[in-house]
């Protein structure tokens, strides 16, 4: 049975769709740890959350611009693994327990899961 390949407008708009949340993510973070205590912890962990956060949307934007399947698939896999460490750096980082700081972190914890997710969906879909 021969698969259909769905139309070029519906790729492109979920392109679109991932592209803006992933822009989204990045923008959130920048604006989150901007409200957060400075200490030494945090400090470095705010670097590297801002770098990873950013890399998800550079690499898939990259992703796009590559006609070889193989290395479509190689920045899928990076985009994923930036969301993965994202949430790992999103974790780490020191709220205080201020409880408006600690949901709005929980919040972006469970958006690069979900992050993490769509990359896994596209490397298992075969696209």
């Amino acid at each position: 049975m021969k698969t259909k390949l769905r139309p070029e407008k519906e790729r492109i708009s979920e392109m679109v769709i991932v592209e803006n949340r992933v822009f989204e993510f990045a923008n959130k973070v920048r604006l989150f740890v901007k409200k957060l205590r400075e200490t030494t912890s945090n400090a470095e962990d705010i670097k590297k959350i801002k770098n990873s956060s950013c890399d998800i949307g550079l690499n898939y934007i990259q992703a796009h611009n590559f006609l070889d399947k193989k290395e479509f698939i190689h920045q899928i896999r990076i985009c994923q693994k930036k969301a993965e460490e994202s949430r790992f750096w999103l974790s780490l980082l020191d709220t205080d327990w201020n409880p408006e700081q600690e949901m709005e972190r929980k919040k972006m914890v469970n958006e690069a899961i979900g992050l993490v997710n769509i990359f896994n969906f596209i490397l298992h879909s075969g696209k």
